[in-house]
């Protein structure tokens, strides 16, 4: 009688648990109305029992089956919760690579800003190495500039725009030259290449700043300051004999791989090499017109353009080994020295003409092992007995210009003083004022006296005829 129920509540979960009829037999066999389980024989009671026992079996396969569709609906709770996380997870996968590509964008621009890690094709591998000698730098006085953050900011540039200007491309649609051609004295045209402002101003830099400062060769005497054709031609005059050289593609043959090496001769990176050389050269290049769109095509290794403010003075520097080779030549067989450009021009008196051959030879042999070509039409060995020249000025016994020109100039002079502007020529130029002009100063510049006759024959004929054109 102990599990008799106490209270209300245990009375009721009795009743559920076992059924009314069960129950009320429970309490009347409690109360002795009913006889207790098994003692008495064909018990009505079993009947009761054994609906119940049917009753607990049917309710406990219903609570299975309700609890087999609860776990479906919990499988599909599941899943969509699963579903939820899932869809949760790539949404903050999404965002997280969302975040880090800005990240990685804004880390590139603010890169791209400060530094230059790519300059296009077989040119751009030694743009991490941005380390100077410093102290070398310091002995030509050469400003150190090693990354290009550091060359932009010296010439007031953004690092974008020194990227834009340096950039190499075999195939483009912007070109930041202009070329044309203009007709050589000796026949045959050449090809000029002038850099567009903002590339030409980054040259004049470069010049200013850098190509300059280093000493070159006391026998160079082409585009340097107080020197000139009249200075290169000055030791040759009275020589018995001068030997005429000219090299071949002088400009085209210096290539963007010397220029680099130059530039880190000096002490500078291989970075701002790399910048520097990009800068200063540029391949030659084909037009190509397609759907109405104008390509530039590199037919070409990058290399010196005539036309560069550059150019000339990376000549000089880059012939500062020739100069000194050929130089020690000449004065070993006693013969003088002197490089315009890319003339080349040796004379000699004397006993020591015995050594033409020689210096033909060695010459020859110093050119070729400097990397640069001999114009084998062009040399010239000129003799006493006839009119000798160096650079276009006559040195037999003096400074001079050539009385085949001087005749025609002063012919030209008298033609226009007498007759007018109209229909006379001198020179390429569509200008006759400037280009009488010019080659008074010229001649001025070699001849004094003879020049001042002409300018002041000109100044007469440009207070006549100089309103027309």
């Amino acid at each position: 009688m102990s599990d008799r129920p106490r209270t209300r509540q245990e009375l009721y979960d009795r009743i559920r648990e076992i059924g009314t009829e069960e129950f009320i037999l429970e309490e009347m066999i409690r109360y002795g109305f009913w006889p207790a389980e098994g003692e008495m024989a064909e018990d009505p009671a079993d009947e009761i029992r054994r609906r119940g026992e049917l009753q607990r079996e049917l309710a406990e396969l219903r609570r299975e089956n309700s609890r087999l569709h609860n776990e479906k609906a919990l499988r599909k709770q599941m899943l969509q919760q699963r579903l939820a996380e899932s869809r949760r997870k790539r949404q903050e996968t999404k965002e997280r690579r969302e975040r880090k590509r800005q990240e990685r964008a804004e880390a590139w621009k603010q890169q791209k800003q400060q530094d230059i890690t790519y300059l296009g094709e077989d040119v751009s591998a030694g743009l991490n190495h941005t380390g100077c000698d410093e102290q070398r730098l310091q002995s030509y006085g050469l400003p150190i500039c090693g990354t290009a953050e550091q060359i932009a900011g010296a010439m007031g540039i953004t690092v974008g725009q020194l990227r834009f200007l340096a950039f190499s491309r075999k195939t483009s649609t912007i070109s930041h030259y202009i070329r044309f051609k203009i007709p050589k004295k000796t026949g045959g045209e050449r090809l000029i290449s002038a850099p567009m402002p903002r590339l030409k101003q980054a040259q004049h830099w470069i010049l200013s700043n850098i190509l300059e400062k280093p000493e070159l060769h006391d026998a160079a005497h082409g585009f340097r300051l107080h020197r000139s054709i009249v200075s290169n031609a000055q030791p040759h005059i009275g020589s018995d004999v001068i030997i005429n050289f000219d090299l071949k593609n002088f400009f085209p043959s210096i290539s963007y791989k010397r220029v680099k090496g130059l530039f880190q001769s000096f002490g500078y990176s291989e970075a701002a090499a790399t910048i520097f050389a990009l800068l200063c050269t540029e391949p030659t290049v084909e037009e190509v017109e397609l759907d109405c769109k104008t390509y530039y095509v590199a037919i070409t290794e990058r290399h010196l353009p005539q036309g560069s403010p550059a150019s000339p003075a990376i000549t000089n520097l880059l012939c500062r080994r020739l100069d000194r080779r050929l130089q020690g030549m000449a004065e070993h067989l006693g013969f003088v020295y002197t490089r315009y450009a890319d003339d080349l021009t040796f004379s000699a008196s004397g006993d020591n003409l015995r050594h033409i051959c020689n210096v033909l030879k060695r010459t020859e042999s110093i050119v070729t092992h400097e990397g640069f070509t001999i114009n084998q039409d062009k040399t010239r060995i000129l003799r006493k007995n006839r009119q000798q020249e160096v650079t276009g000025i006559v040195v037999n016994s003096k400074l001079n210009v050539s009385n085949k020109m001087l005749k025609r100039f002063r012919a030209t002079l008298y033609q226009i003083e007498k007759d007018g502007l109209e229909g006379k020529h001198w020179g390429n130029s569509s200008n006759i004022i400037s280009s009488i002009q010019g080659f008074a100063n010229f001649v001025a510049m070699v001849n004094p006296e003879k020049g001042a006759e002409f300018l002041e024959q000109l100044q007469r004929i440009k207070n006549k005829y100089g309103h027309m054109r």
